[in-house]
């Protein structure tokens, strides 16, 4: 326990399988024996074993799978639109601080406005069908997009810069050959970071009109039951977000070996 003291990578793996036993032991006390000796009630809180059983009826009757796909589908249209949108104008916010200045309003709303808030406005905006849901997605990333790719780019050490004018790169020559490429890593950092708040957005948008998504799984779970399929579908999503993130933590050390990531 000695202060930042590093670990190996087994012994982080160890310490984080130690905590899902302590939980699960912890869960497993609390939901032993009969429903009237139970310290949980069942109809709040199944067993592992209950949960766990649960899953053929999850997978099977409520179309696990199609309402996964539906939920991944529309992350990736929304925060696809807000790449698109979103990297070229912070590259322009990054090189240009001027233009970054006429933008600061905007992106500041948009940094900090309630994401509960925007669900009703996309609602106003784009009616109850499957535009409201993609346009919600893009609506609360751009403005995290435009941010930290300008960031990225404002952030390329100036010798860079200085050295490609001495060489007699011109303004599009630097833009395209030297912030861009040098910030590149951390833009694609950033956009992995983001697609998983996204994938966690998505959710919230799901429940407002119940037209599928894993969403809406958990709602109806929620008022029709079984319970036990609103805890198997949030362990689904985290299981799934962990896996589109070290999915694309692969490609980043793929494609930038030079750079550390975490």
């Amino acid at each position: 326990m000695r202060l930042r003291a590093p670990i190996s990578a087994l012994d982080r793996y160890l310490a984080g399988a130690l905590f899902v036993l302590l939980l699960l032991a912890a869960w497993t006390a609390a939901t032993w024996g009969t429903a009237e000796a139970r310290l949980i009630s069942p109809a709040v809180l199944g067993s592992p074993m209950e949960v766990a059983t649960s899953f053929k009826a999850l997978w099977f009757e409520r179309a696990l799978t199609r309402n996964l796909a539906q939920s991944i589908w529309r992350v990736l249209q929304g925060f696809g639109l807000s790449i698109l949108v979103g990297v070229p104008v912070g590259v322009l916010c990054g090189t240009f601080p001027r233009f970054n200045a006429f933008l600061a309003p905007l992106s500041v709303f948009g940094r900090n406005v309630p994401i509960s808030a925007l669900v009703p406005l996309t609602l106003i905006w784009f009616g109850i069908d499957e535009l409201q849901k993609v346009m919600f997605i893009f609506v609360a990333t751009v403005m995290f997009v435009v941010f930290d790719v300008a960031r990225a780019v404002a952030g390329v050490d100036e010798k860079y810069v200085q050295t490609a004018r001495t060489l007699g790169a011109s303004n599009p020559q630097v833009l395209l050959k030297v912030l861009v490429p040098l910030a590149l890593p951390e833009i694609f950092g950033s956009l992995r970071l983001l697609f998983g708040i996204a994938f966690g957005y998505i959710i919230l948008a799901e429940m407002v009109n119940m037209t599928g998504g894993l969403g809406a799984l958990i709602l109806t779970s929620q008022r029709r039951g079984p319970m036990e399929h609103v805890y198997l579908v949030l362990v689904i999503i985290t299981l799934v977000a962990y896996g589109i993130d070290r999915t694309l933590h692969a490609l980043s050390r793929w494609l930038f070996p030079h750079r550390e990531e975490a």
